[in-house]
């Protein structure tokens, strides 16, 4: 009973520090050092408890299993966690040759766009632009390549947003702004 209690030990524990390196790593992207730095902690010292406890113990080959499992669960739930709970905003970044139809469409569906237009070596193309959150991402693609199957899109993380939007004005700030002469 003790060898089993010890594999789900390392199971969990393996999968908590596996995910919490893969949220440090996201933090550390996002230049969120403080946070990076204490998850580091966190995971690093569950790490080292659960080495030092599968190396003392190899006359349990069940031990290395468990993780072995621990790792790849801790994988898949970082994953998971990333995608639900890390910061969901996102710059998609369409090229296309349909870009008025684009354009129409995407903002028919209430999204806001900013097109530039330009030439390439097939002639002239659009840059789309649009930030939004996560779950329209898909939305997003799927109408571009609806328009222009030959579209190529990027999508990148957002690591910080200053807009006038965004901002956290002073109290006032837009009534001296609405009121200006």
């Amino acid at each position: 009973m003790d060898v089993a209690l010890t594999s789900v030990a390392i199971v969990v524990a393996r999968m908590t520090d596996v995910s919490l390196g893969t949220v440090r790593t996201i933090f550390v992207v996002r230049g969120r050092t403080v946070v990076a730095a204490c998850l580091g902690f966190v995971e690093i010292l569950i790490w080292i408890l659960v080495v030092s406890r599968v190396i003392t113990s190899l006359h349990q080959p069940i031990y290395a299993v468990a993780y072995a499992v621990g790792f790849s669960g801790g994988t898949f739930l970082g994953m998971q966690l990333e995608s639900r709970f890390v910061s969901a905003e996102q710059v998609v970044r369409v090229f296309t040759r349909a870009g008025e139809t684009l354009l129409a469409r995407l903002r028919e569906q209430q999204f806001a766009v900013t097109e530039f237009v330009g030439s390439g070596k097939g002639g002239p193309i659009s840059l789309l632009f649009l930030q939004t959150t996560r779950r329209n991402v898909g939305a997003i693609l799927r109408e571009a390549h609806a328009a222009d199957p030959m579209c190529f899109c990027i999508v990148d993380d957002v690591r910080s947003v200053s807009s006038a939007r965004t901002r956290s004005p002073r109290p006032g700030y837009w009534q001296r702004l609405v009121t200006r002469k």
